[in-house]
């Protein structure tokens, strides 16, 4: 499970060359991407884990209600089949939340990394820029002047 997402970081940092003034695109989106996938599935954490609390809540009241239904076996489960099967699903669904939350908090570092690779880029001037102001100093005095680029 891990090697298709080893697999997509080398393609995101070598599979292409970086230009010398700009990052990539899938530097520039990509980082956008894995913020929005790290808030999605952290928001799938959230609902996994509120799916077993109500599961081990429901587990809770019954045992309330009569107590002798939560009794344990010899083997550590539970003797009732329906309150063995409520604990199983919030386990269940506690699996589920750990697993969509060490995905949420990769994502987040991987977008971490790019913005702190995009950060890291040389910046210059941009290449688009028609004319721009220029100033010398000359002896006593200071020239101001264009530049335009044709």
């Amino acid at each position: 499970m891990t090697r298709p997402w080893f697999l997509l970081l080398g393609v995101m940092f070598f599979g292409h060359q970086a230009q010398a003034q700009e990052a990539g695109p899938l530097v520039k989106y990509g980082k956008w991407v894995l913020v929005a996938g790290s808030a999605a599935m952290n928001y799938l954490a959230l609902q996994a884990h509120n799916d077993a609390d109500d599961s081990f809540n429901e587990l809770e009241s019954r045992c309330f209600d009569e107590p002798t239904r939560c009794d344990l076996g010899p083997t550590g489960t539970y003797t009732d089949p329906e309150i063995e099967g409520f604990y199983q699903t919030s386990l269940h669904y506690d699996r589920v939340a750990r697993g969509w939350l060490i995905g949420g908090q990769t994502a987040l570092a991987g977008a971490a990394a790019l913005f702190i690779w995009e950060l890291t880029l040389p910046k210059g001037p941009p290449e688009n820029i028609p004319f721009e102001p220029e100033v010398r100093s000359l002896y006593r005095a200071t020239g101001l002047g264009v530049r335009v680029k044709f």
